[in-house]
């Protein structure tokens, strides 16, 4: 009898030990360990994900999308997880586009908790890999970014990179209204990870939609005809500017080489560039309408002030004549701008004087940028006048010596163009609808000079002008060619063999509505802005004319 009341002693001493150490690990689970215990228990049994935002969608002047958004997932894997990794790489690759040893090679690593088996895959195809219901594989929420219109733009509107921040372009410089901000959503799953409630504890708000100013079929035809300037130049590059002069609505912006903003990693870095705003080349002829215009606001000059034009002019010690060789020579201001005289502008330019001919370029733009919203504007070049030297006066009205930007043309000349008033250019018309407002222009040249240097600039397409084999049926036509030789980063010195040829025309000439600017970077096998720039100005102006509905006089 004491023997079985001692074992039953013993029995009961080792239960009460048990509930001791019990009782102990109890508190020590409780206090010790409680916090992270709770949060592991937590994190089993709910899940929070973000909701990633709608990219907001970029559309032309009439609502033809450049750039929309649908949804997409990311798939990926948690390895250890995949119980049968070569079945499942089987199953998984068709909707991939991978080989199945591929995905079987991801699926069976076991040196990561996670692996991305592929990005933005289209909703559809994430069903489909939904619906497989593999253990370890997870399909993560975002959307994947097209382009209707494939290249149509690319250099303006850009691209944005796998995780869905802009790269260049207006995608990148528009980024933080365009991507909007992002939603959050809980999942609380029960023991066997079926989810047994779903809740967006944060709702998405979705990107912004931009408008622009860029009408879809200008811009097609606009690149149609650089795209032959390239294959017929072989150029370093080439870009075109089409305006409506009178509100600064950039109605087409394109850029040669183009490239595919959904895959612009095929594309050397420097295409990626938008030459329209970002490129700066001396002007050359171009920018004597400049040097004139000023000449006939401070009255030094008239349309039909004469000149006796030697073949060569001396400034300081340089010697200066023309692109073609002639003998003496008397032609007037109307003359000298047609024809592209280097000697005769140069003496318009000693008319005004090297201050007066500085403020003269500034008020029109030329140094600064012009403020339009596109990334990577360059604000050019211009000579301080405390720097001129002796022959400044003698290449400066010639468009030698500074610098500028293909917009800063189109945006000046525009000025010209409208009576004189100088505008902001602009790209985006609306956000969400809402139209963006005009910003005032400024006076830069009284609105009669402005008629007579459109009037002179008609005299660039007549017989002896520098684009007379340029014409448009119905319209009268006014402009300038320019050829500029290129500085030979080799010996500081102008090359003779790589130059910028360009044009900037206008149409009707009287009063424009239309405003058209070629340059082509260092064109091969012909170097001048009337062969190579001012027949791509014709054909542009020739489509868009009737396509905007400008009567014919």
């Amino acid at each position: 009898m004491a023997l079985v009341e001692r074992r039953i002693g013993l029995l009961f001493a080792f239960f009460l030990g048990l509930l001791a150490v019990a009782a102990v690990r109890a508190g020590y689970l409780a206090t010790v360990k409680g916090d992270g215990l709770a949060s592991a228990a937590t994190s089993q049994q709910i899940a929070t994900q973000p909701v990633p935002a709608r990219r907001g969608s970029i559309v032309d002047r009439h609502d033809t999308p450049l750039a929309t958004s649908e949804p997409a997932d990311d798939v990926s894997a948690t390895p250890y997880l995949v119980k049968d990794p070569v079945k499942s790489g089987e199953r998984l690759a068709p909707l991939l586009g991978k080989t199945p040893a591929e995905v079987t090679r991801q699926l069976a690593r076991r040196d990561t908790g996670f692996v991305y088996l592929a990005r933005r895959v289209p909703a559809e195809t994430a069903d489909k890999i939904r619906a497989l219901g593999i253990e370890g594989i997870d399909l993560t929420p975002g959307s994947l970014r097209t382009y209707p219109r494939g290249m149509l733009a690319s250099q303006v509107v850009g691209a944005v990179g796998i995780d869905g921040d802009g790269l260049f372009g207006l995608e990148y410089s528009q980024d933080r209204l365009l991507s909007g901000v992002d939603g959050e959503r809980r999942t609380v799953f029960d023991g066997g990870r079926e989810a047994i409630d779903v809740q967006d504890v944060k709702k998405a708000v979705p990107g912004r939609q931009l408008r622009l100013t860029l009408d879809a079929e200008l811009q097609q035809r606009t690149e149609e005809v650089l795209q032959g300037v390239g294959e017929a130049y072989r150029p370093k590059g080439a870009s075109a500017i089409v305006m409506d002069p009178r509100d600064g609505d950039v109605l087409a912006m394109a850029n040669w080489p183009r490239i595919d903003p959904a895959s612009p990693g095929s594309a050397p870095s420097w295409a990626l560039q938008n030459r329209a705003v970002g490129f700066t080349y001396e002007p050359g002829s171009t920018f004597k309408a400049f040097t004139v215009a000023g000449a006939l606001e401070e009255q030094e000059v008239t349309p039909r002030t004469t000149f006796n034009l030697p073949p060569q002019i001396q400034v300081a010690d340089r010697t200066i004549g023309e692109a073609h060789e002639r003998g003496w020579l008397t032609l007037d201001t109307a003359g000298i701008l047609a024809q592209s005289s280097n000697v005769g502008t140069i003496m318009i330019g000693k008319r005004l004087g090297d201050r007066r001919f500085d403020r003269w370029v500034r008020a029109f733009g030329f140094g600064r940028p012009t403020g339009i919203d596109l990334p990577g504007e360059e604000r050019g070049m211009v000579l301080p006048v405390d720097r001129y030297s002796g022959s400044s006066m003698g290449n400066l009205p010639i468009g030698q010596g500074e610098l500028v930007t293909p917009i800063q043309m189109a945006s000046a000349y525009s000025a010209i163009a409208n009576g004189g008033i100088l505008r902001e250019p602009r790209i985006v018309d609306a956000v969400d609808g809402r139209a963006v407002p005009m910003k005032p222009g400024r006076r830069v040249i009284s609105s009669r000079t402005a008629a007579e240097v459109r009037a002179m600039l008609e005299g660039v397409f007549a017989p002896g002008g520098t684009a007379s084999e340029v014409s448009i049926p119905g319209y009268a036509l006014a402009g300038k060619t320019g050829t500029a030789n290129k500085i030979d980063p080799a010996t500081g010195a102008y090359s003779e063999e790589r130059y910028v040829a360009s044009f900037v025309g206008m149409a009707p000439a009287a009063h424009p509505q239309l405003l058209v600017s070629i340059l082509v970077d260092e064109p091969q096998g012909a170097i001048y802005g009337g062969e190579v720039a001012a027949p791509a100005f014709e054909k542009i102006a020739a489509f868009a004319l009737p396509y905007l509905r400008i009567a014919p006089r």
